[in-house]
């Protein structure tokens, strides 16, 4: 028997004074099975820092043609693709033809320094990519703040990310590798 996705109801009060950006988003989303709460919570971080009315979650984890965000312009063409984690270079360069903007967020402290020291050099041709590091402790904290009703405030200035919930706050470092 398949295991089937988990269900969060989520609100996110942004305050982005980096790009004067202040929303709420209220929206439903689904964990896969096969996907932790620290991943989960860095799509919300992902969204947040890149949050307006055209982004929107993919099917994500389970699907090899989507990453885990885009934004679509009204003719229906990538504008901005975001994925997690350490996609291979096949992947990479698929993402960059296929949008006008590509972000990848990586959040490992073990692989991830590994992982962009082996693919650095290859991926210097696209222009249209910026590869993010986030601190790997601070989304372990993140991690441990799921709930299955989520009530999250997002600070953003500076390359930094304060994140609470009302009871604990986390700061993320927002290092840009490319």
């Amino acid at each position: 028997m398949a295991l089937k996705a988990t269900i969060f109801k989520t609100t996110l009060q942004i305050a982005d004074m980096d790009r004067h950006y202040y929303h709420d988003h209220r929206f439903t989303i689904a964990r896969h099975p096969s996907e932790t709460d620290e991943r989960m919570m860095v799509r919300l971080l992902a969204f947040s820092l890149n949050a307006n009315d055209q982004l929107t979650f993919t099917r994500g984890i389970s699907t090899e043609d989507e990453p885990d965000l885009w934004q679509k312009s009204l003719s229906d063409e990538i504008e901005l693709w975001i994925d997690l984690g350490q996609p291979d270079e096949k992947r990479i360069k698929k993402a960059c033809a296929r949008s006008g903007k590509v972000i990848i967020y990586c959040f490992s402290d073990r692989s991830s320094p590994i992982w962009w020291q082996q693919i650095n050099g290859k991926l210097k041709r696209f222009r249209n990519l910026s590869v993010i590091y986030l601190q790997a402790d601070a989304t372990r904290k993140l991690g441990g703040m799921v709930d299955r009703q989520m009530q999250l405030q997002y600070s953003i200035q500076d390359s930094e990310v304060w994140v609470s919930n009302g009871e604990e706050s986390v700061e993320i470092a927002v290092t840009e590798w490319m």
